[in-house]
Formats: C-alpha cells, sequence, structure tokens
C-alpha cells in the first residue's frame, strides 16, 4: 500500500521477518496472579492444553509479580502493523497476514477477526481467498478463528456510513453474500449489517440460520426495526456509540433502543477517542460485563508515525499525536490506531470494574458469541492461550503471550 505521509512518498513494504514460532509439545508449568480471585497459581500447560490449575502459596519469582489471564479476542481487526486486511489490487499477502498475528501476539491478542469492510466484491472475494489459504499455516497457531464482514450491506447516509466508502455501500444480496462465504471457506464468522435496509430481516435470518452471527451497526434504525432484527437473530451492536451521525435527535435515535434491548449484546471500542469515559460508564452500567465486548476496530495505521495519510481512495486520513485516527471529509473517526489491551486497561479505570470482568468483555464473552468453546478462560482442556501482564496507566503491559502452549512472546527485562 503507498502511503502518503507530509507530502513525501513511501512505501510499506510488507515483507517483515516473521520469527518463526518453535512449536513445543513439553509440559510446563507457568505462574501468576490468578485473575478471578487475586490469588497466586501454577498453571500446568501439556501438549498445547491446559492440564491444572493448582493455587499456591507464593510465586516463585516475586520480582516479576504479573496476572495470568486467557488470551485476548478481538472481534474486529480492520489491520495492524502497516498491513491491512482490506488491501485492494494483490497487496495482502501470506506474509502480512503473519506478520499482523506475530504482532497481536505482542499486545496479548492470542484470537482474533480478521475484518473485512465495505468494498467491491472482487476484493472481497479475492481477500477472503487469501485468508482461508493461510488461516490453518502452522505459524499462526490457531489464532485466526474465522473472519467478520463489517458491510457492505450498511447505511449510505453520512455519518451513519462512517468511513466507509459511499461507492460500494450497497443492499444486502445474497447471491453475492454466499459467494463470499464460499470463498472464505466457510469461515465468515460474523457480519455487520444496517437492519432497516432492504431485504437484511430475511438476510439476518438466513445468516443465523446458518450459525453466522448478525451483528447490526452503521445504521439508522428505529426502535421496531431494531427490535424485529434482534428477533430474527441479530445478537450484537458493532462498536455502539460510533458509527453514528454528529447530530441526532435526542429521543430518536438508534442508540436508546439498542441499550434498551436486553437479550441484544453491545461491542465498543474504549480507545479513548471512541467514546468518552461518561459513555463508557453508561454503557457498562446498562449492559453489564455480561453482555458487553470490548473490541478494538483496529487498523493498519497502528504502530505508524502520527500525519497525513492517504488511503486507497485517495482520500486524506489524520492520525494525531495523541494516536486519534480521523477521517476529516466526515469529520468522523477512521477506524482505531490503539489496540485492545488499551481498551481493556481503560474500562478498568473508568468504571472501577475487576480485573476479572474486564477479561470476561475481552476473551470470554466473544469466545461464547461465536461459539469458542476450546479458549477464552482458563480450564483444564483448554487451549493454552495465556497471557501475563501488569496493568500500567493506559494501557496493559504484556510480559508473556502463550499460544497454544508456545511463548510467542515475552518482554525485554
Amino acid at each position: 500500500m503507498i502511503y502518503f505521509h507530509k507530502s513525501k512518498i513511501f512505501r510499506l513494504i510488507v515483507c517483515a521477518l516473521v520469527l518463526p514460532v518453535h512449536i513445543s509439545f513439553a509440559q510446563t508449568k507457568i505462574e501468576g496472579i490468578y485473575y478471578l480471585n487475586n490469588k497466586p497459581v501454577s498453571i500446568e500447560i501439556k501438549d498445547g492444553k491446559i492440564a491444572g490449575i493448582q493455587q499456591i502459596e507464593k510465586l516463585s519469582d516475586t520480582s516479576h509479580v504479573a496476572y495470568i489471564a486467557p488470551g485476548l479476542i478481538d472481534n474486529q481487526v480492520n489491520g495492524f502493523a502497516g498491513v491491512s486486511f482490506c488491501f485492494a489490487g494483490g497487496l495482502l499477502s501470506k506474509e502480512g497476514i503473519l506478520k499482523a498475528t506475530s504482532e497481536l501476539w505482542k499486545i496479548g491478542v492470542t484470537s482474533y477477526l480478521p475484518t473485512l469492510t465495505t468494498n467491491s466484491e472482487e476484493v472481497l472475494s479475492q481477500n477472503f481467498t487469501l485468508l482461508a489459504e493461510t488461516k490453518n499455516d502452522k505459524a499462526i497457531l490457531g489464532s485466526i478463528v474465522g473472519y467478520h464482514l463489517e458491510g457492505p450491506y450498511i447505511s449510505s447516509e453520512d455519518g451513519y456510513r462512517g468511513a466507509h466508502p459511499l461507492k460500494y455501500v450497497r443492499k444486502p444480496d445474497w447471491k453475492e453474500f454466499m459467494a463470499l462465504y464460499e470463498a472464505s471457506g466457510r469461515n465468515i464468522l460474523t457480519v455487520t449489517i444496517a437492519p432497516e435496509l432492504d431485504g437484511a430481516m430475511e438476510f439476518i435470518r438466513k445468516c443465523t440460520k446458518l450459525g453466522i452471527v448478525v451483528a447490526i451497526g452503521h445504521h439508522n434504525a428505529t426502535k421496531p426495526v431494531i427490535d424485529q432484527a434482534v428477533m430474527n437473530g441479530a445478537k450484537i451492536a458493532t462498536h455502539l456509540g460510533n458509527g453514528c451521525a454528529n447530530m441526532i435527535n435526542r429521543h430518536v435515535n438508534p442508540l436508546w433502543p439498542q441499550l434498551a434491548n436486553n437479550q441484544l449484546m453491545a461491542s465498543i471500542i474504549c480507545d479513548g477517542f471512541h467514546l468518552r469515559d461518561e459513555e463508557i460508564s453508561v454503557f457498562y452500567k446498562v449492559k453489564g460485563s455480561e453482555m458487553t465486548i470490548i473490541t478494538s476496530d483496529v487498523t493498519s495505521y497502528a504502530g505508524l508515525p502520527s500525519g497525513e495519510y492517504k488511503n486507497e481512495e485517495g482520500e486524506t486520513i489524520e492520525l494525531t499525536k495523541e494516536g486519534m485516527l480521523r477521517y476529516p471529509a466526515q469529520n468522523v473517526l477512521y477506524g482505531s490506531a490503539s489496540p485492545i489491551s488499551k481498551g481493556v486497561a481503560r474500562i478498568i479505570k473508568v468504571t472501577g470494574c475487576q480485573v476479572s470482568e474486564a477479561i470476561m468483555m475481552a476473551s470470554t464473552n466473544p469466545a461464547k458469541l461465536y461459539g469458542l468453546t476450546d479458549r477464552g478462560s482458563i480450564e483444564p482442556g483448554k487451549r493454552a492461550d495465556i497471557i501475563l501482564f501488569t496493568i500500567g496507566e493506559s494501557d496493559l503491559k504484556i510480559v508473556k503471550t502463550y499460544v497454544s502452549g508456545n511463548l510467542v512472546y515475552e518482554a525485554s527485562k
């Protein structure tokens, strides 16, 4: 992808060295402060799975005390570290997918859903095909669990459409979607749709029948439409509070009915830019930890220098020094440049919730939503997807990351 940065053009070549992961099935034990009860535990790992959990009197090494918890599961990763899953023109590569995955391990994400946003059928099909070919690569260690299709069946209205390119926004097309589903190897786990569109209700019912989790987002639906979408199978609101016009009616808008519907989960972006602290607090109070998912909506701009860039449509994107990613043309956010680990730390700080609740929202809940029964908690028989971390002022400090029992990242001391 070509970026235009501060009037100078440079090409970001996605051919980074991806260190090979040594897959080892030797038995090992790791210690930490258990995220559920704040007590020291020893976790035994064997053949890539959790073999046992034992409470211990004290840690063997008290000089590096860290929480121990299941790895984070991010359901909305548009890209990372210069790699976009929405690259057009064949710019997405296997090497790029491997790079993004290994970089995500460093911030505690052990499972994720590569997210493809509104684009042409050709680009979507091409990238889903490549993802399907790469998904089971041994070097990925099962970290890619499926895909999130956000759009193209969303509102065409400015604001509600967000930064999705208008020329590719369209009404639900089941034939097209099934072609994309097949291209993905039948691994599209979730799709975000605007429920007020013609044909949306039938689309929701068909997806639900296939076991695909339907999310509603980038929409301007009324309460009756939202409630009907939930009755037809929609389960979650995509990044609630975002994908919404800047100017809305104080009474009649899409936010209240989504908050009021007790059957609808909500994903929220807690990066400090997408939602104000008071919004995070209110959403958390209404939905609670069991009906909330922390997501990142992170993009390929994460980790790049601040400045102005051009996206593939030639539009200006601004990455501020503070880490905010803006789409000036509509005065809206352009996804995020902050990882989910920042959201976990922020929701603890803002709401005062327990570490166990924050991990539930960033790991256990998405695992349950997508039927990932082998991960999302620390229990015997589950995959040994484990992180050790401390909590900083604005982020989790990842000490170690294990994926399927393999130590894939260790912070330098």
